[in-house]
């Protein structure tokens, strides 16, 4: 029988993924500094944001109400838990954490990427 030696060490996944999107960046062209953001244009999505989970909500309360006979209760609750929503994406987008797969900041990455000291 014939044995394989892995000749390279064995990388992490996280390391093997971060060399993988520089490859890809730097294929696309990406490596070019990004363009500041207009404010208005990032007040405008938290705008929409916000407005349309309200809106979402309410017609989703509005139309259960319709099929069960409820009332306004459910188009209430519904209201309520849009604005909910309307207010995390809202804080999620202003604290630029959905900027990031998995809501992990830039500080988060780079400490887990850091040696442990001692």
């Amino acid at each position: 029988m014939t044995e394989r030696d892995d000749p390279k060490p064995p990388e992490t996944f996280d390391a093997r993924l971060r060399r993988a999107r520089g490859e890809a960046d730097a294929a696309a062209g990406r490596n070019q500094p990004e363009k500041p953001k207009s404010g208005f244009g990032f007040a405008m999505r938290l705008g929409v944001e916000l407005v349309s989970a309200l809106v979402i909500g309410s017609l989703i309360g509005l139309l259960l109400d319709r099929w069960l006979g409820t009332g306004p209760w459910l188009m209430l609750l519904f209201f309520l838990l849009g604005a909910a929503a309307g207010f995390m994406n809202v804080y999620r987008t202003a604290t630029g954490m959905s900027q990031t797969v998995g809501y992990a900041g830039e500080k988060a990455r780079k400490d887990k990427d850091e040696p442990p000291r001692g």
